[in-house]
């Protein structure tokens, strides 16, 4: 009988420690899987939150659509960083530290400051240069792979 116990603990251990990390995936325990970058843009608020390492960092006005543009909802990865971009379709306007996540949309510097905090782009996200120039090379450090973009109402 006592064999037949140290069998069944000896089972039961090994299954618990292949649980208990599984276990932990699933119920959202912090861990390797949240670092990195995680922006997050409220449009009806006008404001991103950047969060590294799953620990807040910066909250950054911002402009997004304004009436007639649409700004795309949802999660994005980056793909594509462009130090210094002009637009191609609206007369080459200077888009500083572009960090392209869907298409044509990206989230980039923007020299019109007074309006940021308000609507005011054709669906991009604009950042004051300096916070845009910050953002940028958080991504670069930790990759595109390692950071997510959350855009929201």
């Amino acid at each position: 009988m006592t064999s037949l116990m140290t069998r069944f603990m000896r089972r039961a251990t090994g299954r618990a420690v292949l649980l208990v990390p599984l276990l932990g995936l699933l119920l959202g325990v912090p861990g390797q899987a949240e670092a990195g970058i995680v922006a997050k843009v409220s449009v009806s608020g006008q404001r991103m939150d950047v969060y590294v390492d799953g620990a807040p960092r910066y909250s950054w006005p911002v402009s997004t659509a304004r009436r007639g543009y649409r700004t795309p909802t949802g999660t994005f990865k980056p793909q594509a960083l462009a130090v210094w971009h002009r637009s191609t379709r609206y007369s080459g306007s200077p888009m500083p530290h572009s960090i392209f996540f869907h298409g044509g949309y990206a989230i980039h510097g923007s020299y019109e400051v007074s309006r940021l905090g308000t609507p005011a782009s054709h669906g991009c996200v604009r950042l004051h240069p300096s916070a845009a120039a910050e953002l940028f090379s958080l991504v670069r450090q930790y990759g595109a792979a390692n950071t997510v973009i959350q855009i929201g109402n």
